[in-house]
């Protein structure tokens, strides 16, 4: 099934690292500045909202339109586990823990692949087709 290029990736929780990547170039094709939004963190004006100029109130649409886009490219299940961020940073930091897991995480588990690499080899009684199943 093909997807609209006006809509995002639809994310329901199963291959992340897939729906992640094309949400990447989803938000740079639509605007550059969504994409840093969510690497940097939302502007925030040093002034009170009575007194921000257009140029602030823009800047803050960004964030908003960031998070927008990210809410709807979740299916329920996934919008209830990031539904309380409030900028768009926040939410992609979160979705990269739940399903990637923390950097001590990712060591651990690099560390364990690397060690069963190591270790493989082909037992005895096995034929070869066995061993690389």
């Amino acid at each position: 099934m093909a997807q609209s290029i006006d809509k995002p990736p639809y994310f329901n929780g199963a291959n992340y690292s897939y729906w992640k990547n094309r949400m990447m170039f989803f938000m740079k094709s639509l605007d550059y500045h969504l994409w840093d939004i969510i690497l940097d963190g939302p502007f925030v004006p040093q002034r009170i909202k009575e007194e921000w100029n257009a140029e602030d109130r823009k800047k803050m649409e960004l964030n908003a339109k960031a998070l927008h886009i990210l809410f709807c490219a979740f299916g329920p299940n996934e919008y209830a586990k990031v539904s309380f961020c409030e900028d768009a940073k926040e939410l992609w930091e979160k979705l990269e823990v739940i399903h990637e897991g923390t950097n001590e995480v990712k060591e651990t588990e690099i560390g364990t692949l690397n060690l069963n690499y190591e270790n493989f080899k082909m037992n005895p009684e096995e034929h070869i087709k066995a061993m690389f199943d």
